[in-house]
């Protein structure tokens, strides 16, 4: 080769870079839904709002999308939505689901949607080997802080003290102890009143054992009618917790809340048994709590998630989400590590071993670390797992939409 044809080469191969994008650069190729299975772990939640059923998503394209929540009907219905569908579109997906059926979803229904949405998004992750928050903007925090609830501790020992309890949490580097409003065992009588008293002497233990500058919260489980919740927090004050977690029930949240919030000294969190965005929206616009307990799967998962969390940025208000099940905790980690507001995660597996996830949560000494792992970073170990459920074809009867004239979906 003449050193002209040398250079002609050469000019034509910088060409073709410029044309022919990268394999890593191409077009994602489109893919359809072939397949959803449901499966109950060996030792499953009895709790509703706390499914760990897990949830896989199959695609033409051989990738496998992995979520977690819901119960078998309602994944059924929600999951015959998206067979034959590209996984790729996951608001349209999720707005299908949504409001496909005459009535809009109640919080039973809003889990499996949200079950299903973080398979989706694992499978987003893996098409183009990344991690979701890496998709969602890429991490603003170098971990996510934690406080401990039924995990082991390291250093705390059946027959400790409050005290000392809260002492060994917060040196395991956990950013808060918090413990619940003068815990009584379950079914035997709760005097509010007297109960209010033990509370405020044993947070007067917390605040000794977490130390001057250390965090505490406390849950008050709904256990309280507002008057003795405006009294409880009146008493614990000048204790300074981080937060006071639902303080009065949940189907009172609209009218008490507010009431609590222009009395109360304390910052408030709540929360956890709410839905999707519209449940809380005012209350968080007109500032009534300080800390939004909203999680997932429950609230409808990743999609409506990253929705949440901007209407929390706009009137700053922070995100301290209930714990559920391993693999929507590791979803959280990749959601919340991309919030630029405050966060601070319940963690409930410190010490414990996750016989069907064997990879996917990063935790030490207190904190959740994000990981490179694509999708959501989970990998399962399908032994332990039972399967109750398997969805090959769509679900049309009965279900039906508009569409307005660009195409976008609107209610029936």
């Amino acid at each position: 080769m003449n050193r002209r044809s040398f250079f002609q080469s050469v000019a034509a191969a910088g060409a073709a870079s410029l044309t022919c994008p990268a394999p890593a650069q191409a077009a994602v190729a489109k893919m359809k839904i072939t397949r959803v299975r449901a499966y109950r772990t060996a030792n499953p939640n009895p709790l509703f709002n706390q499914s760990d059923l897990v949830v896989t998503v199959e695609t033409d394209g051989g990738i496998t999308g992995i979520g977690e929540g819901g119960s078998k009907e309602m994944l059924e219905q929600c999951a015959g939505r998206l067979i034959g569908k590209d996984p790729h579109s996951i608001e349209r997906l999720w707005q299908d689901m949504c409001r496909a059926f005459f009535y809009p979803p109640g919080r039973e229904k809003m889990h499996a949607i949200g079950a299903l949405d973080l398979a989706l998004w694992d499978i987003k992750g893996k098409v183009h080997s990344v991690p979701v928050h890496a998709l969602l903007g890429g991490m603003v925090r170098n971990y996510c802080e934690c406080y401990n609830t039924a995990g082991s501790v390291p250093g705390i020992r059946p027959g400790m003290s409050v005290k000392e309890r809260a002492q060994a949490t917060i040196a395991a580097g956990y950013r808060a102890f918090r413990f619940g409003a003068a815990d009584t065992p379950a079914n035997t009588t709760f005097n509010t009143h007297q109960k209010l008293n033990q509370m405020y002497e044993e947070c007067v233990q917390v605040r000794e054992g977490v130390g001057k500058d250390g965090d505490w919260c406390i849950d008050f489980h709904q256990r309280f009618d507002l008057s003795d919740a405006m009294r409880g927090c009146d008493l614990i004050k000048d204790l300074a917790p981080y937060f006071v977690e639902d303080p009065v029930r949940t189907e009172a949240f609209q009218e008490d809340l507010p009431i609590l919030r222009r009395a109360a000294k304390v910052p408030i969190a709540a929360g956890e048994e709410w839905g999707n965005r519209w449940d809380f929206n005012k209350l968080l616009e007109n500032h009534d709590i300080d800390y939004l307990r909203a999680t997932l799967p429950n609230v409808g998962g990743i999609t409506e998630m990253m929705k949440i969390l901007a209407i929390c940025e706009t009137h700053f208000v922070g995100i301290v989400p209930h714990f559920t099940g391993p693999i929507s905790t590791a979803a959280l980690v990749n959601c919340l590590g991309t919030f630029s507001g405050p966060v601070l995660m319940e963690y409930n597996y410190g010490g414990r071993t996750i016989a069907h996830m064997p990879v996917g949560l990063d935790f030490k000494d207190g904190k959740l670390y994000a990981s490179d792992r694509p999708g959501l970073g989970v990998e399962l170990d399908m032994k332990p797992l039972t399967q109750i459920a398997e969805i090959t074809q769509p679900v049309t009867n009965r279900a039906q939409t508009y569409f307005r004239p660009d195409g976008s979906i609107t209610n029936w």
